[in-house]
């Protein structure tokens, strides 16, 4: 352990919600000027705790004391005036505003009652200069990098005077350039004598950046750790309770014949292209990787794929058969699997119950129904069979699929999707918020239907998750694929300069153009 004066003390922080105990007096000491990562499963507590922390939530038992003295936050603008602020995973910035605007918003500098824009960009610059994180004060948001407006959301909580802040999985949407400058302005800030709070589900970088660790588990905490004294291995143990595999069982593939082929595509948003030109090929046997930073065309190629969205230019082709525009209904019948990225908008019916959600859409095939009623017997039974094979978490299929936890509802996703040896697979952003455990699962089904023979197109803004599992990867940018790359040819940091566009025009076996 470290040896620092404790600048934030939790001392049996208890949170209930009905038929949850969400926080179970939960203890530990973050101490002054250190990074301290908290790390767990989802359930696990730990965003109900930071709520607690930053007034959110108030706690039903135990006590918070800050710089020594007891505290009972009843709002965040009264934990940021003591000096706790919080960075969220999704960034809340007013994208028109510049980047000086939206860091004084709420807060700011005036004279006689009107405010003074010099002074504003003066102090925003102070603030840059002072903690190294390097922005300009009048770039509107809209106009900057994803890495540029995290640094932003900093500037915010600096500028209201911070002493801890809480960064919410602060690498999520950042390329490894933007993670190794995000590390920096972190050892920057603990420098100067701030203290983090570092919440992530990537264990690599959690002990990269941590002095160190507290892991929750069912709301509990099973052990604080410093970070050079524990492994990514027993770290994974302590957040699931049960060894964690890494390196997932996967064998070479064996790629067959082109199952998707994509050509030209093109698809507009008004009057900007989404999807620009873009080609690519996936064979049976195969996961073609698709990395990029998110708002690239991933999601509309998807939807473009799936009948979901018009295509204006190009085709699509499924095992040589033209399913250009058709509809979501007509693609799906030719063995093709989706996970969608959003799995409560797109993958299930929330209020629905897991039965239902299991045989959506092959509901009138024979197996389920017969003169247009439905066979509950084999329902009930294909149901239970594939919440089994999935390790769906829950109490009973006849439970709406709102009550199971993300983790599980994924699973549920998988469990129907994979019915029925699927020739073609879409997996959109498949692990996104899942814990440890949950990911792990999902990644093998994946490998597991490549060694069947399916063909995978994995869309994945986890460039951990890409390399990992991909085959083939191939590099989106403003809605063109910017690069391909064998398997052993990609490298973290090569595939981060072709994201975010400082790098251009790559193909499998070929050399950069320019």
């Amino acid at each position: 352990m470290t040896n620092t004066t404790p600048v934030l003390q939790l001392q049996g922080i208890t949170k209930r919600f009905p038929g949850v105990v969400a926080n179970d007096r939960v203890t530990f000491d973050v101490g002054a000027g250190e990074i301290h990562a908290v790390v767990g499963e989802n359930g696990a507590g730990k965003s109900t705790l930071m709520k607690i922390v930053t007034g959110l939530y108030p706690p039903d038992e135990g006590c918070i004391i800050f710089k020594g003295r007891p505290v009972a936050f009843r709002s965040p603008g009264q934990a940021i005036a003591a000096g706790i602020g919080i960075v969220h995973q999704h960034f809340m910035l007013v994208d028109a505003f510049t980047v000086a605007e939206n860091v004084i918003l709420g807060a700011e500098p005036a004279r006689l009652g009107v405010i003074d824009p010099k002074t504003s960009v003066r102090q925003v610059s102070e603030l840059c200069d002072r903690f190294g994180l390097k922005v300009d004060p009048a770039a509107r948001v809209e106009d900057i990098s994803v890495g540029e407006q995290q640094r932003v959301e900093i500037l915010k909580v600096l500028y209201r005077g911070a002493e801890v802040i809480i960064l919410d999985e602060p690498t999520a949407v950042l390329v490894p350039q933007e993670v190794e400058e995000l590390f920096e302005h972190l050892m920057a800030l603990k420098g100067q004598g701030k203290t983090v709070i570092f919440i992530s589900h990537k264990l690599d970088e959690v002990l990269r950046v941590a002095d160190v660790i507290t892991v929750l588990r069912q709301g509990r905490v099973v052990g604080t750790v410093p970070a050079a004294e524990v492994t990514r291995e027993r770290l994974a143990e302590m957040m699931v309770g049960r060894p964690v595999l890494f390196d997932l069982k996967r064998g070479p593939a064996a790629p067959g014949g082109v199952v998707l082929s994509v050509e030209g595509l093109t698809s507009v948003n008004g009057s900007r292209a989404v999807l620009d030109d873009l080609s690519l090929e996936v064979r049976a046997g195969e996961i073609y990787g698709l990395a990029g930073v998110e708002g690239n065309g991933q999601t509309e190629l998807a939807e473009a794929i799936m009948g979901l969205r018009p295509v204006t230019g190009g085709r699509v082709t499924l095992l040589g058969e033209d399913v250009t525009n058709l509809s979501t209904g007509e693609v799906r019948r030719r063995r093709v699997a989706y996970i969608p990225e959003d799995r409560h908008r797109r993958g299930l019916v929330l209020p629905m119950t897991v039965w239902e959600n299991v045989i959506l859409g092959v509901h009138r095939s024979p197996e389920f129904s017969r003169g247009g009623r439905l066979l509950f017997r084999s329902i009930l039974s294909s149901t239970e069979e594939a919440v089994r094979r999935f390790d769906v978490r829950l109490a009973s299929v006849l439970a709406p699929a709102q009550t199971l936890s993300g983790g599980n509802q994924q699973k549920l996703i998988l469990a129907r999707e994979f019915r029925g040896d699927p020739g073609f697979i879409l997996a959109s952003q498949p692990t996104r918020g899942l814990d440890i455990g949950a990911t792990e699962f999902v990644r093998q089904e994946l490998l597991n239907a490549r060694d069947r023979g399916a063909a995978v197109l994995l869309i994945s803004a986890d460039l951990e998750e890409v390399l990992s599992i991909s085959d083939r990867i191939g590099v989106i940018y403003n809605g063109h694929i910017q690069a391909e790359f064998g398997r052993d040819e990609a490298d973290p940091r090569t595939l981060g300069a072709y994201m975010t566009g400082a790098r251009t025009a790559r193909r499998e076996g070929g050399s950069v153009a320019s």
